[in-house]
């Protein structure tokens, strides 16, 4: 049997689960293939490109355990799309008229590696798609086995996504002090800018966590640090649609009643009614090497200042993003659960060379397996008919429709 080596990388955004997959990945192979040589390439997919990666020594292995503590990514993470060579050439990681793909398969062969790891999105894992289909076309023995990260809970067909849980439980401890704004002036606005691109999830847990969290204070009657003080007024994602002028109607009756307001957005609601509107001005929108909008630099939640803080009256308005903040932190239990139960699977399944990428597929159940490549898409939206939404939208008191 040829020897076996592992390499492993994460790429894309951060997510609360990077650190602690590579810390899992190292201890279960320490464990099971005591051993097995492990690389990982630093900065993702360019790591592989200009053959940049950190051997996992000994003493590596045995402090493998801390990076469950931690957030951010150990190895590093970086944006590349491996079938857009012309990205790559102007960032210097191939040359002219060389095949990423191609690249990327002889570092790896001449790196002796027979495993790859890849914890990423679905841009890390449709890549990884990619990849291991011109290594199957082209003759290299690779196995690839990807993890699904994200904080958007957007990949087909994954139930649940490593990170995104945590980020719900951060965003939601983030806006709990932002909260207390509201009593710095008279008639604040408050909007609470999540992320989520394409799918709402991450917006509506959150505020989930939130109402579940201020729900359990006890508060000092009389005062205005009360739970009215806490409430959320409206929430919006990209599978709703909304009427700003009904929506302003009744957002001002309860500035009028609390002398406050607090709104709860996703970055991708109205994302595609902002950039046609900007486009049709003539305003050039950046996007990135996977051809998505940079929702940097399109700032949704000034949107919704600019459409709401006139129309309700507010005298002093702000938003607020917990995403950064959110994103780079630790795994919390439920993460760390789902986080082992898929390194386990991943590693079992590399070493039975079965390619894919582990999660509870929905298409068979909800089973944990690994699942096929091809089946891996992005833009999964969020289900906004589920009970527990329903829920939250009733606490809220906010009427919505599927957009």
């Amino acid at each position: 049997m040829a020897k076996q080596k592992v390499a492993m990388l994460t790429a894309g955004g951060l997510a609360p689960c990077l650190s602690s997959a590579v810390g899992g990945l190292i201890e279960r192979y320490s464990d099971v293939a005591p051993d097995i040589e492990m690389v990982a390439y630093r900065s993702g997919y360019q790591g592989v490109l200009l053959g940049d990666s950190i051997k996992i020594t000994p003493a590596m292995r045995e402090k493998a355990h801390l990076l469950h503590r931690y957030g951010g990514s150990p190895i590093g993470n970086s944006r590349v799309k491996l079938t857009n060579a012309a990205d790559l050439v102007k960032r210097g990681m191939v040359k002219e008229g060389e095949n990423p793909l191609r690249v990327a398969a002889e570092r790896l062969a001449s790196d002796g590696i027979t495993i790859l790891h890849t914890i990423g999105g679905d841009d890390t894992n449709t890549t990884a798609a990619d990849l291991a289909a011109y290594l199957g076309a082209n003759g290299y023995d690779l196995t690839v086995v990807g993890l699904p990260k994200t904080v958007d809970n957007d990949v087909v067909p994954i139930r649940q996504s490593l990170g995104a849980w945590t980020a719900a439980e951060v965003g939601a401890h983030f806006f709990d002090n932002v909260s207390n704004e509201q009593t710095a002036a008279p008639r604040t606005l408050v909007i609470h800018e999540v992320m989520g691109r394409h799918c709402g999830w991450l917006t509506a847990a959150t505020a989930r966590a939130y109402i579940q969290k201020t729900n359990s204070y006890e508060y000092a009657e009389g005062f205005m640090m009360s739970a009215e003080l806490k409430n959320i007024d409206g929430i919006y994602l990209p599978e709703m649609a909304f009427n700003i002028e009904e929506e302003a109607d009744r957002l001002k009756a309860i500035m009028e009643k609390t002398g406050h307001v607090t709104l709860f957005v996703s970055e991708g609601a109205a994302l595609d009614a902002i950039v046609s509107e900007r486009e049709a001005a003539g305003e050039t929108i950046k996007r990135d090497a996977f051809g998505h909008v940079k929702i940097d630099t399109i700032n949704v939640g000034n949107w919704f200042q600019k459409q709401f803080a006139g129309l309700i009256g507010a005298e002093r308005s702000m938003v607020q993003k917990s995403g950064y903040f959110a994103r780079s932190a630790p795994a919390n239990g439920e993460d760390l659960r789902l986080i082992q139960g898929m390194v386990d699977l991943a590693v079992e399944s590399a070493l039975n060379k079965v390619s894919g990428v582990t999660g509870h597929d929905e298409g068979q159940n909800g089973k944990l397996r690994t699942i096929e490549f091809p089946r891996i898409k992005g833009g999964k939206h969020f289900d906004i008919s589920v009970k527990w939404f329903a829920d939250v939208m009733a606490h809220v008191g906010q009427k919505y429709r599927e957009a």
